[in-house]
């Protein structure tokens, strides 16, 4: 399981989500397709910039909960701590760790 944040070419909005396939969720991002495409279409919403593996469905929900509590400011930091310049994080590049 992966917790997740994308953003849009401004990174003016961020969206958490959670999923078992991160290049699968991404795919669904990009292209609109079911309900993954209604807040992130709208926003354009669909740039990798964090992720973080959990250990189970349970810990996963409860650590994107936790991430949507935050402040915008916090998110910013754990992104930056992740990933200092918001790069797109390409997860074929990121394979083995997926």
């Amino acid at each position: 399981m992966y917790v997740y944040i994308l953003t849009n070419p401004a990174h003016t909005v961020l969206y958490i989500g959670i999923t078992n396939d991160l290049p699968r969720r991404l795919h669904e991002h990009s292209n609109g397709l079911g309900d993954a495409g209604k807040f992130t279409g709208r926003y354009q919403t669909n740039l990798l910039i964090y992720f973080e593996p959990c250990p189970d469905p349970t810990q996963a929900i409860a650590r994107e909960k936790q991430l949507k509590g935050w402040t915008r400011a916090k998110k910013e930091a754990l992104i930056a701590a992740f990933n200092p310049t918001w790069a797109t994080i390409d997860p074929a590049t990121w394979s083995d760790d997926l």
